[in-house]
């Protein structure tokens, strides 16, 4: 089934509260040494507990997969004892590059929220320029993906001082 199917929610209020929380989180990481503007959060579907939230950390660990939405599975999965996230909804500063959004199916979260967009992230650093929603489609698992959520806010975090310096500094553009 598509992730355009029916029983989609859209975009709600406690969408944006959720988003604004997570950009204040992200946004933290410009006063460290290793800033990343990719951040992520993963929230039960129903009552909108939270569960773990992360950030991007491939610099800190040297890791290529260490986005910030496959570092918030990760942990969620190991804090469930499980890894299945139905149930379980991420939010992310920006949309999922196709792995991240390949993790989520795999990882059968019912719903991706993003902020900033994929063309958004690719002005400063690689990326791989498949949407969320397209990945979602083309699987036979389902996943809603709603996006942009607060796109304008989300790529403030790109576009921060310390962030432009950090990009620069990055290999990925050299």
């Amino acid at each position: 089934m598509p992730a355009t199917a029916a029983g989609r929610i859209g975009v709600t209020a406690l969408d944006q509260e959720r988003m604004r929380e997570l950009f204040r989180f992200t946004a933290r990481t410009m006063n460290t040494p290793q800033p990343a503007p990719f951040g992520a959060l993963i929230v039960h579907t129903k009552t909108g507990e939270r569960l773990v939230r992360a950030t991007n950390a491939v610099m800190r660990e040297n890791d290529p997969s260490s986005h910030g939405e496959l570092r918030t599975v990760r942990l969620a999965c190991k804090k469930l004892g499980n890894t299945s996230l139905a149930g379980y909804t991420m939010y992310s500063t920006c949309e999922p590059c196709a792995m991240c959004m390949s993790n989520a199916l795999w990882a059968k979260l019912d719903r991706v929220v993003y902020g900033a967009t994929i063309a958004d992230a690719n002005k400063h650093c690689l990326q791989i320029l498949i949407p969320a929603k397209e990945v979602a489609r083309r699987s036979d698992m389902t996943c809603v993906v709603d996006g942009p959520v607060l796109r304008e806010l989300c790529y403030t975090l790109f576009t921060h001082p310390i962030m432009l310096k950090a990009f620069r500094s990055w290999s990925s553009r050299k």
